[in-house]
């Protein structure tokens, strides 16, 4: 179990109630949790999993509470292979007092356990004319857009819901007179990010504990994540503007 910094006997109580900073968590998790970083607990803050203080000029104060929930958090994603949005579910569950079963570790297999998760659910796909439609363009566009490779489909000429997205604001660029054309230099900076993020979590995915393993989506969408807001960050700062 987590242990929260005590400051010695007779102290109890007092440190208990004591906020810590993001620093101090770090260390206590560590002892449990070797591979945790800040940048891991500030993404599970990002999605929702905890929500600690700020003090007025912005510093994050985590009490035991938070640190006790975020050894939840990372035990359930360690030990049961859990994703985020069942981690949360469960934790609400717990807050309310209810009587939540995790899913039990299956059978062994060459000295690993094997988790026994239901199939993960199949990503979200849309049909063409349904991309068309959500862009608001024709097909002569569409054509011009997988020509330089912004939009690709996948097999059986359906596509990723993110390529709604992608095409609504190719589309929006384009009334300001941004041609597809102009916009491959985005999509080679994009394609060199995610070989980027690839690059560093290749060795979770590649790795013999399966418990590391499990870790790499997370590490992924956490990486992806921080790449999206520096990308941000660096175009603002290259144009001198704010965004709201």
């Amino acid at each position: 179990m987590l242990q929260t910094p005590s400051g010695g006997a007779g102290h109890g109580a007092a440190a208990t109630d004591r906020l810590m900073s993001i620093g101090t968590v770090l260390n206590v998790l560590r002892d449990e949790f070797p591979e945790v970083t800040i940048s891991k607990i500030r993404f599970l803050e990002a999605e929702g999993l905890i929500e600690p203080q700020r003090t007025p000029s912005g510093y994050r104060k985590f009490s035991a509470h938070d640190v006790e929930r975020l050894g939840h958090v990372l035990r359930m994603q360690r030990d049961h292979y859990l994703p985020l949005k069942v981690i949360r579910e469960h934790l609400e569950a717990m807050e309310r007092g209810e009587a939540v079963q995790l899913p039990a570790l299956g059978r062994q297999r060459d000295g690993d356990t094997v988790p026994e998760t239901p199939e993960a659910p199949t990503a979200a796909r849309i049909g063409r004319e349904e991309l068309l439609a959500a862009a608001g363009v024709g097909e002569e566009e569409l054509r011009e857009w997988e020509s330089y490779g912004l939009v690709t489909p996948l097999e059986g000429g359906v596509y990723d819901a993110e390529a709604a997205t992608v095409a609504s604001l190719i589309a929006e660029l384009g009334r300001f007179g941004i041609e597809p054309r102009h916009l491959r230099v985005m999509k080679a900076a994009a394609d060199r990010e995610a070989g980027l993020v690839d690059q560093v979590v290749a060795p979770l995915k590649r790795h013999r504990n399966p418990q590391t393993r499990a870790h790499a989506e997370d590490r992924t969408r956490e990486l992806a994540g921080l790449t999206v807001k520096l990308h941000a960050a660096l175009v603002q700062t290259a144009l001198g503007v704010r965004l709201p």
